[in-house]
């Protein structure tokens, strides 16, 4: 699973990337509803490996049952 991939289903859950203050390959969501929180690596075209993808899902305080309906 690419980066867009995982933008797209976390922008339809709620969640919003926080602005970039600096270069770096990470970005960082944050679920306001909840307040949690998370950073994902933004490799390009290269894809995530899954359990970098359930940590990342897991944080803000989604269920993968969520994220992979989304």
């Amino acid at each position: 699973m690419r980066y867009r991939e995982i933008a797209k289903r976390l922008s339809c859950l709620g969640c919003r990337e926080v602005p970039r203050t600096g270069d770096g390959s990470h970005r960082k969501w944050l679920k306001p509803a909840t307040g949690g929180q998370t950073v994902i690596p933004d490799w390009g075209g290269d894809d995530l490996k899954l359990g970098t993808v359930r940590g990342a899902v897991r944080q803000p305080g989604l269920t993968w049952d969520e994220f992979s309906q989304a």
